[in-house]
């Protein structure tokens, strides 16, 4: 095995990826698999974590599948108490689970889309976190990969609205909260680190905001993308993969508390 592979091998190390049964999740699923880890494909829909682990198993790589819902204490305790049990390690915890709500300026959004998407997003994401530190503590060492976005970095208005004020509150929760478990745990073996994607496809995040528009609003909103992207594109999910293997593998063994923008330019521009 050259030094490139060694730095990047995952084998004999488990990964915890939750949403894992679609989107970006199955991406970072496939893309840790295909590095050797075995992976846990959690996720609220077990039917798109089953789909999930069968591709993975279909590629030669481990996995398993288990339900959770990450806004949920007790759900996550159990998911938990499951992995401490067997197999009894965790050392990449890959907390992608999220929603967008349909969107709508602030002073017309429901308080109840408000504590639904901050729930999952940001509650979603520290329950998870609190719960496995302890498996990772109990072997001195883990990578925790929060998935952010470049919303929680920069704001985006646009008439229809395509994003609500409560994702960008959600991402941007998600950055700081990320840098103060990297700095409470790097002396104990642990690293954190946040991925802030930009557009990307082939995800279900907006199907709410989808359902909700009209044809037209939904080519405006498209266009917009293309428009604000200086590579001219969404992304594609896979093309996250080889952030998160970095991030989850010795190759990022001195990377802690820092924000990995992947947008295609959106914010440089």
């Amino acid at each position: 095995m050259g030094l490139e592979r060694e730095l990047f091998d995952l084998s004999g190390k488990v990964a915890l990826v939750t949403g894992a049964g679609s989107g970006l999740g199955r991406a970072f699923a496939q893309g840790l698999g295909a590095f050797g880890a075995h992976v846990v494909c959690a996720d609220r829909n077990e039917i798109r974590a089953q789909e999930t682990v069968d591709l993975l198993l279909g590629s030669g790589a481990r996995a398993e599948p288990l339900g959770v819902d990450v806004a949920e204490p007790a759900s996550v305790a159990s998911m938990a108490a499951k992995l401490a049990a067997a197999p009894g390690r965790v050392d990449i915890l890959v907390s992608n689970a999220g929603i967008a709500t349909k969107p709508a300026p602030v002073h017309e959004m429901p308080v109840e889309d408000w504590d639904r998407l901050i729930a999952v997003n940001l509650r979603g994401v520290f329950l998870c976190t609190r719960a496995i530190l302890p498996i990772m503590l109990s072997r001195a060492g883990g990578s925790i990969i929060n998935i952010a976005s470049i919303l929680g970095l920069v704001g985006y208005f646009q008439v229809p609205p395509g994003v609500g004020a409560n994702y960008a509150a959600s991402k941007a929760g998600v950055i700081g909260f990320t840098r103060q478990v990297a700095v409470e745990y790097a002396g104990r073996g642990i690293r954190a680190n946040a991925i802030a994607p930009g557009w990307h496809g082939g995800t279900r995040l907006g199907d709410e905001r989808r359902a909700a528009s009209s044809p037209e609003a939904l080519r405006q909103f498209e266009e917009s993308i293309v428009r604000g992207t200086p590579l001219g594109r969404r992304g594609k999910p896979e093309e996250l993969q080889g952030l998160v293997v970095y991030l989850a593998s010795d190759a990022s063994s001195y990377v802690t508390g820092q924000v990995f923008v992947q947008d295609g330019g959106w914010v440089a521009w």
